[in-house]
């Protein structure tokens, strides 16, 4: 990162950044969001090919233990990808303002930040990991092999957030072609991994824990390599790197309530795989295999929930809020067409999805009757995705917060927990609090909509 102040007219980097302040809305939000989403499918698939190779290639104990410790882990990289936020947005509104010159600053303060958080971490998830796997009710037989898995992911957590922290800070200079190699390079050393500590070693959910820390360590050091030769579109250097505390706390400010609305919405869904654990090994099996089949079912619409976060930041900063209005109506009109399409084939054709993680029959039921909830909520998020990249970038990350909080623990836990009581027990039925959450938590956007319609005239 310690690379000479930028030259306009001799980098190839700008090619890859996307000034949304001007020109088409449809053609900028699309040139984003593509990157964004074929990176988010890697990401998806870096987190779903240890538990296909363990559906494969090893027991159901495995792939419990892969499930479990995974969406522990899915969790917490929620929570530093939200910090990273943050970052995206603060970098993402200089740049808008035109005052690049304080992205050496903002970047240097978010490299000392996460080391720390990254340390902290660490620490956490490897002395925590037979506590967390008891609290997830991890199945006896599985419960060993889970510490195993959480243990190793644990000790590499500090690699794991720089990881993430390098696609914060590029979407925020309105570049999302970086943090796609970051990823390839991440999901193809993980494919590699996966099949020889897996398929060849035969060392189950450890080998693929090994593998997802080694993977994302070849990423780290290669995207380096990569950016330490590419000018920035501001100076970086060694003195850039410090502890500066007004800079950090302005990145807290906008990235803490992302990383507590994260933090809930990951733990609502850690309770409701608990509640799948205590039902046995195949829907907690189950269970796992949507949650990840889940992550390209939102694909989309995850996409563009970043694409207007740094959209929406860029053209608040350049004072252009029409264009960021424009900008979350055309997202809206694009994401809920895909998500038509992926509710159907995921209501009607779950198990084929699942057959692609399991070649267990029981597991495949389990997990296509899980599934058939999710079509809904597929349709659902195409709208609650990019109200909240909308007002991530407006910087209203408390709002963000208080509604994900609310949609989680004001409803779908209490609804899984209350649905997990109806005799004979459905995962249909426990799913089904997902997109009733989602459509509490799109009326609180509305909501929120209003009121900012009625105290700013200007944004009709």
């Amino acid at each position: 990162f310690f690379i000479p102040a930028f030259s306009a007219e001799r980098s190839l980097f700008m090619s890859s950044r996307i000034d949304f302040t001007s020109g088409s809305v449809p053609r900028a939000l699309i040139h984003f969001a593509l990157p964004v989403m074929f990176a988010l499918f890697l990401q998806a698939m870096y987190g779903t090919v240890d538990l296909l190779i363990v559906g494969q290639f090893a027991s159901s104990t495995d792939v419990s233990a892969v499930a479990t410790g995974s969406q522990i882990m899915q969790t917490v990289t929620n929570l530093i990808s939200s910090l990273a936020t943050g970052t995206t947005v603060l970098l993402g509104q200089k740049i808008g303002q035109k005052k690049p010159s304080e992205g050496g600053k903002i970047a240097g303060a978010s490299l000392i930040l996460f080391a720390l958080i990254g340390i902290a971490f660490s620490l956490l998830l490897t002395l925590g990991a037979a506590p967390l796997s008891r609290a997830m009710n991890a199945p006896e037989a599985a419960f060993l092999k889970t510490v195993h898995y959480l243990s190793i992911c644990g000790g590499g957590a500090l690699i794991m957030i720089f990881y993430n922290l390098i696609g914060g800070l590029f979407r925020g200079m309105g570049d999302s072609r970086t943090p796609f190699i970051a990823v390839a390079i991440a999901c193809v050393s993980n494919i590699v991994l996966d099949l020889l500590m897996v398929a060849v070693f035969s060392f189950g959910a450890a080998g693929a824990a090994l593998a997802t820390v080694l993977s994302q360590a070849i990423s780290v050091l290669v995207s380096y390599h990569l950016i330490s030769n590419r000018p920035l579109p501001f100076a970086m250097t060694r003195a850039h790197v410090t502890f500066h505390k007004e800079t950090i706390k302005r990145i807290l400010s906008l990235g803490i309530p992302l990383a507590v609305q994260d933090l809930f919405v990951g733990l609502s869904f850690l309770i409701i795989l608990a509640i799948a654990n205590s039902l046995g090994v195949n829907a907690s099996a189950g269970v796992g295999v949507s949650e990840k089949i889940c992550g390209f079912i939102m694909l989309v619409s995850a996409a563009f929930m970043q694409s207007m976060a740094a959209f929406t930041a860029q053209n608040k900063g350049a004072g252009r809020m029409d264009r960021a209005i424009k900008g979350l109506q055309c997202a809206m009109g694009l994401s809920c067409g895909c998500g038509l399409i992926m509710g159907f084939f995921t209501f009607f054709h779950g198990d084929i999805l699942a057959g692609l993680f399991t070649s267990s029959p029981s597991v495949m039921a389990a997990a296509a009757d899980y599934l058939k909830a999710y079509a809904f909520d597929a349709f659902l998020t195409s709208f609650l995705f990019c109200f909240i990249g909308f007002y991530n970038g407006l910087g209203l990350t408390s709002f963000v917060m208080a509604q994900g909080i609310l949609g989680s623990f004001g409803v779908r836990v209490p609804l899984s927990y209350l649905l997990s009581q109806f005799q004979p027990v459905s995962l249909f039925h426990i799913g089904l609090a997902t997109p009733c959450s989602t459509l509490i938590q799109i009326v609180l956007c509305l909501g929120c909509w209003s009121l900012l319609k009625k105290h700013h005239p200007h944004l009709q």
